[in-house]
């Protein structure tokens, strides 16, 4: 049976996601770079596979799955990865409300200043910067009193958070004003498997 084949930018940190959680679960995946500065994705072929001409994709058989939060969700459903993804509803609501967070206030925040610094983005910095600093205040307060975002282990929270808080000082936000965030990542790090955004 063949793996899943995953679309993949190698700096992006929404297909980080993706490659993370696999490798902490030991999901095999076929990873395949696609060349959005020559607009790979947005060929005919691409744009079928998703109509917003985004990685990343997961393509299984004759299963298409866009965007990463999606996609963790069912890697995580198809090979009964429980820990990662309770089946309690509580438990459940608390992972998805992070899994909204990861795309709202990080992606607007951190994520849009790496953005703007790394990729030349047209985004106003200031905006992003605030933004960060309000983010990145309140999840250090929640991780003061928690060791992980939605449990008391790793789940799905954690994968889709991690990314781009990780790579925030690559937009030119600092983490030093953030010791809980900081031992959270370094808990992330810490964990078997664990791969970084250039494996």
């Amino acid at each position: 049976m063949s793996s899943p084949v995953l679309y993949n930018c190698p700096p992006s940190g929404n297909c980080y996601k993706v490659r993370l959680f696999a490798a902490l679960t030991g999901i095999s995946l076929d990873v395949r770079n696609v060349d959005l500065a020559a607009g790979a994705h947005k060929t005919p072929q691409f744009s079928a596979l998703n109509p917003w001409q985004q990685v990343p994709v997961l393509q299984d058989g004759e299963t298409v799955i866009w965007d990463s939060q999606a996609i963790l969700v069912y890697l995580a459903e198809k090979h009964g990865t429980t820990e990662w993804w309770p089946a309690d509803p509580g438990a459940r609501a608390r992972v998805v409300a992070w899994l909204s967070v990861s795309v709202n206030e990080i992606q607007h925040g951190p994520a849009d200043a790496r953005l703007i610094r790394k990729f030349d983005y047209p985004l106003r910095y200031d905006d992003v910067t605030t933004a960060s600093a309000r983010t990145l205040t309140v999840i250090d307060r929640y991780l003061a009193d928690h060791a992980w975002l939605a449990g008391d282990g790793p789940t799905l929270a954690d994968c889709a958070a991690y990314p781009y808080l990780a790579l925030a000082p690559e937009g030119g936000i600092s983490l030093d004003a953030y010791p809980a965030l900081r031992q959270w990542l370094g808990r992330v790090e810490a964990l078997p498997g664990y791969i970084s955004v250039e494996a």
